[in-house]
């Protein structure tokens, strides 16, 4: 069942999937559409999920579960997977690859592989005060909290020196 996520409590689950570009508005109605169509249906063991989410930016997936009623199983959570991957087919995006780092380069959002984060931190291109997306966040409260964070409070900052 889908809530509207301002409504979710801040001990949901959350799931983030950067996109390697940003989304057309057109895509972004697209989704936000073919995403409430499968959380609408999305169940854990024949029991219905409270989930929501939003599109940030025109580039992030942000799915938050309330687990409070029914957790994710292991087939809903590969049920989930197969929705992101069938959007990464359908619009040639890539939504999973988690060795990809997004963030601030002045008033516009950067997506570079991890590598060339790397190069760039060496570089002094970021420092420790460039917002990054810290999408390992996993409840909502970290993610309103701690998901757009200067790098030197994220797993980043040990690509700093």
């Amino acid at each position: 069942m889908v809530t509207d996520f301002k409504n979710l409590p801040d001990d949901s689950r959350i799931w983030i999937y950067q996109s390697n570009r940003k989304l057309s508005d057109t895509e972004v109605s697209e989704i936000t559409t073919k995403t409430e169509s499968f959380l609408e249906q999305w169940t854990a063991h024949g029991q219905n999920l409270e989930a929501g989410f939003e599109i940030k930016y025109n580039r992030f997936i942000v799915i938050a579960l309330n687990q409070e009623n029914a957790s994710a199983s292991g087939c809903s959570i590969d049920a989930s997977v197969y929705f992101i991957q069938s959007l990464e087919k359908e619009y040639g995006l890539d939504l999973m690859d988690k060795m990809n780092v997004t963030f601030y380069n002045g008033d516009f959002i950067a997506h570079k592989t991890l590598a060339d984060f790397k190069k760039m931190a060496k570089a002094r291109s970021v420092s420790p005060n460039t917002v990054v997306f810290n999408n390992l966040v996993v409840t909502k409260e970290d993610y309103l909290e701690n998901w757009e964070v200067p790098a030197s409070e994220s797993w980043h900052s040990r690509f700093l020196a």
